[in-house]
């Protein structure tokens, strides 16, 4: 082969491999904040906090959950999920509830929606629960 045969062929080749595409991954989907209380009361030592990610509109389903031993509130908190298991037609939440010796002395009430709403960040407040 001559040397404009290669020259030919090597830039062909070069054309070629310019034209690779790079698959990148989708970013995982992150959802942070914390979750805490507006009232004046010190935690019980041994109370534990359950923070859950939740299909607001299905009970019972929960989509990922943590729980764990606190001193006090507010607790941050942080889920991260492959984006391919985000399903855009769920309606996703984040719940809370602290116990002390298997009751419930705080929980949320309220709904926190986050995800398909374009929010990735929540503050979630929890009341007093009358044990009564």
């Amino acid at each position: 082969m001559n040397m404009k045969v290669k020259s030919v062929i090597a830039f062909f080749c070069l054309l070629l491999l310019s034209a690779c595409v790079t698959v990148e991954p989708e970013p995982p989907v992150i959802i942070n904040g914390a979750a805490g209380y507006l009232e004046k009361v010190n935690l019980p030592q041994g109370s534990s906090i359950t923070i859950a990610v939740i299909d607001l509109d299905t009970p019972g389903a929960i989509i990922a959950q943590k729980s764990f031993n606190i001193a006090r509130a507010p607790v941050p908190f942080k889920f991260t999920f492959d984006a391919e298991t985000i399903d855009s037609k769920v309606n996703y939440g984040v719940v809370a509830m602290i116990q002390y010796q298997g009751k419930v002395i705080f929980q949320t009430y309220d709904k926190f929606p986050v995800i398909n709403n374009g929010k990735f960040t929540t503050e979630v407040l929890m009341k007093l629960v009358n044990n009564r």
